[in-house]
């Protein structure tokens, strides 16, 4: 078939088409109907075919794999955190046990109940070394902590501005830890230039070896 009549086919096919009478179609009859209609049917029926499948699997399909896409990136960020920590992880346990160290250091600090009458006899000879007169050291009751108990207690001591100086750093020097509150200081009359000092100080020990005792 040369171009003209090729040309000619498709003309008469066009003519066809335009003169059918839309409301007068019949499925039966749908051999007779004009190619170009017939393929029209077929373009317009694989269209309903395919948004079809699109609506009711490949939409399905396309949730599922988003969900699966936003999943994923979620894992790869967990991922990037933990590979970030998981390469600082010797540098963590090395300063876990410097922490570790530190804390034991502080623990063979602290004495336990059977030695605090000795740290009181200490800070005794602390304010005896320091010519200090002592009026009172006195223990108070025990302040149970959820890790620790507390346990205060009163000094009063009399001297010298420098000898009580001395007498608050030798306390702190001391190899126990005993922390120093509420500070009193005021001149004794008629003693010239003689002061006395208040404080109360505390120590402190764990509630597990209270336990243990």
């Amino acid at each position: 078939m040369n171009f003209k009549a090729q040309w000619e086919w498709l003309a008469d096919e066009g003519r066809r088409l335009k003169d059918t009478d839309w409301r007068e179609l019949d499925v039966k009859e749908a051999g007779s109907w004009a190619l170009l209609l017939k393929l029209l049917c077929c373009v317009l029926a694989l269209a309903v075919a395919l948004a079809a499948m699109d609506w009711f699997v490949i939409s399905e399909r396309r949730d599922a794999l988003e969900s699966a896409q936003r999943r994923e990136a979620s894992l790869l960020d967990d991922y990037r955190v933990k590979a970030a920590e998981a390469s600082h992880l010797p540098e963590m346990q090395e300063q876990l046990m410097s922490l570790e160290s530190q804390m034991q250091r502080l623990r063979d600090m602290l004495p336990t109940t059977a030695e605090v009458p000795s740290l009181l006899d200490s800070i005794s000879d602390a304010a005896i070394d320091n010519r200090l007169m002592i009026d009172a050291i006195r223990l108070r009751a025990s302040n149970p902590r959820t890790h620790y108990v507390e346990q205060p207690f009163d000094i009063q001591v009399r001297g010298g501005y420098h000898q009580i100086a001395n007498f608050i750093a030798d306390m702190a020097a001391l190899p126990r830890i005993v922390t120093q509150h509420d500070f009193t200081l005021e001149p004794v009359a008629s003693q010239g230039d003689e002061l006395r000092l208040s404080m109360l100080a505390r120590t402190y020990n764990y509630r597990a070896e209270e336990k243990a005792e």
